[in-house]
């Protein structure tokens, strides 16, 4: 039963993420349409492990981003700037992931476009 539990509280945060989270939904609604384009181009194998890994690795620096602010505005309450340090470079690991996903995504896409 507890196994069970923890599935349901994961399903439970990422509900909450998609009912939250404007740039959560922005950024899973990018990573399905690069599917559907993968599919289009035909990628290779490997392809799809790195198209897979990168979109997942945004989507989890954000589910982090949105936990680490939660948790910093409890811990936090009060206009502290250590709490907004924080918030911000949480803020810029997603950023990070998502101009690094904008790389993945030219390298993998590119040899399948027309020359």
């Amino acid at each position: 039963m507890p196994l069970l539990r923890s599935f349901s509280y994961a399903v439970a945060g990422l509900a909450h993420l998609l009912r939250t989270q404007r740039n959560f939904r922005i950024e899973l609604a990018i990573g399905a349409g690069t599917v559907v384009a993968a599919f289009a181009v035909g990628f290779a194998p490997w392809e799809w492990v790195s198209l897979v890994l990168t979109i997942a690795l945004v989507l989890i620096l954000e589910a982090v981003n949105t936990a680490l602010e939660q948790a910093v505005s409890i811990a936090s309450p009060g206009i502290d700037p250590r709490a907004k340090a924080a918030k911000d470079v949480s803020a810029a690991a997603v950023l990070i992931a998502a101009a690094a996903s904008v790389a993945v995504g030219i390298v993998l896409f590119g040899p399948h476009l027309p020359r």
